[in-house]
């Protein structure tokens, strides 16, 4: 007779969610506010043209996060209404929590929080780094651990956005260092912290099928689509944004034919791997965030985009086994391949472009925007502060270690909160299944839990 499953609190997660949504319900209803609209035609007409130049691309982000970023999680195939769900839950709590947070730093004037586009845009910027965390821990942890997840992550992206674009003044347009890297580290510090030194075998649920791979490369392209708004948003309109879609597309363009040689080539019999494709050819967009609005050479962006290519590409077929290997570090999405890897390549390649821009940039000065809705600074000819282009190169090289380590021990932190009894961590057997969230139509029909030889063993050694 099969084992039952283990008592959960069944009220937990709705009474933890309903107190979250009340109490950022209460905070809107006493400070939020919108601005009042002007009467002067000059006012009206100045704001509708940054309605709709901004307008589209944040049309362009909801779908990559909602469609792109969630199909391509549903390569785990019993897993795949509970990530599509959980993304969904995740970036719309983490958004109300940034604009909670965002407000009160930096629009909170005269007791009250103006909200507009911009602010929501930005707020959804730090919502993205709870979305790719989670990646590294996907599907052996309950929806509770990853609210606990979203609530101390978005707080330290701020803080950590803060000192590395305006204290520190690194360049990083498209969220490179701050975003990508950021998250990933944090990301592995709570996978490490909470699942500890213990070497976990692969779970039968794990291993993707051909339907499974089939969605989730759907999700890539959906990302690879519409990757170019996310990077050129946060530019000035004009000839910096300009450059920024241009680099942007040729960057992921070089990512996605490089992907397909580097996978062929690792292969056997030289075919390709579908998680391969799903995540390099992604990497490009990734690595081109920190000199998307730089005037640098066409060249350079394909470059990038072939490195961190073969950078992802490798990655996969070498260090997560390695690092899962020697260190027990457990990344379920291999966010430090599409993340981590070609992250840190983006920063030392901003380090590089700096050092190589001329004195005088033919006018195109390098735009600073900070990617959470900072103030905007213009840097000519790439030299920022007393230190010209090597200060400013030193201040790329800093605005990583700051990213990396600080992330890091706040990802650790976080992890040992997860640890706690109280946040139901789902029980091994249960793990990568939808029916610990989901009434299943099989489900109704067999309701035994465990179909499969390696199921069964699972549920033994957990009755053990």
């Amino acid at each position: 007779m099969a084992a039952q499953p283990p008592a959960r609190p069944r009220h937990l997660l709705p009474l933890s969610l309903g107190l979250l949504q009340g109490v950022l319900l209460l905070f809107f209803a006493l400070f939020v506010t919108y601005d009042k609209p002007s009467a002067r035609a000059e006012d009206v007409s100045l704001v509708a043209n940054q309605l709709y130049g901004i307008f589209p691309f944040f049309q362009d982000i909801q779908v990559m996060l909602v469609v792109g970023l969630g199909l391509l999680l549903t390569f785990l195939p019993r897993y795949g209404l509970s990530v599509l769900t959980h993304n969904f839950l995740l970036l719309n709590f983490s958004t109300q929590w940034a604009l909670v947070l965002q407000g009160l730093l930096q629009h909170f004037h005269h007791g009250q929080v103006h909200l507009d586009l911009h602010s929501l845009l930005t707020a959804e910027f730090a919502a993205v780094t709870v979305l790719i965390s989670v990646g590294a821990v996907l599907g052996r942890t309950s929806l509770c651990q990853l609210l606990v997840v979203a609530a101390c992550e978005v707080p330290v992206y701020l803080a950590s956005e803060w000192v590395i674009i305006t204290h520190l003044g690194v360049l990083d347009v498209g969220g490179t260092i701050t975003i990508h890297v950021f998250s990933c580290y944090f990301g592995l510090g709570v996978s490490k912290a909470l699942f500890g030194a213990a070497q976990r075998p692969v779970h039968p649920k794990e291993t993707p099928t051909p339907r499974s791979d089939l969605t989730s490369l759907v999700g890539t392209l959906i990302l690879w689509v519409f990757w170019p708004s996310f990077v050129a948003v946060p530019c000035q309109p004009g000839d910096a944004q300009h450059r920024a879609i241009l680099n942007t597309f040729l960057a992921m363009s070089a990512s996605a034919v490089t992907t397909v040689v580097a996978s062929s080539l690792l292969e056997k019999d030289g075919k390709l791997s579908p998680g391969h494709l799903q995540n390099g050819s992604l990497a490009g967009g990734v690595v081109i965030g920190a000199v998307a609005d730089m005037a640098v050479p066409p060249v350079a962006a394909l470059a990038l985009g072939s490195l961190s290519a073969v950078a992802c590409t490798l990655g996969f077929r070498f260090l997560t086994p390695l690092l899962a290997r020697k260190l027990t570090l457990q990344d379920q999405c291999g966010i430090h391949n599409l993340h981590g890897l070609p992250g840190v390549l983006g920063a030392a390649a901003s380090a590089v472009a700096v050092l190589a821009s001329p004195e005088d940039n033919s006018g195109s000065p390098f735009t600073q925007v900070s990617p959470a809705g900072g103030n905007t600074s213009e840097v000519p000819g790439g030299q920022r502060g007393a230190g010209g282009a090597g200060g400013q190169a030193l201040c790329q090289a800093a605005g990583l270690a700051v990213a990396v380590g600080g992330s890091l021990l706040a990802g650790l932190l976080t992890g040992a909160v997860l640890r706690l009894p109280c946040l139901a961590r789902p029980p091994e057997r249960l793990c990568f299944d939808d029916s610990l969230y989901f009434t299943l139509q099989d489900q109704a029909e067999s309701p035994e839990l465990g179909g499969t030889a390696e199921e069964g063993a699972l549920a033994l050694k957990e009755r053990v």
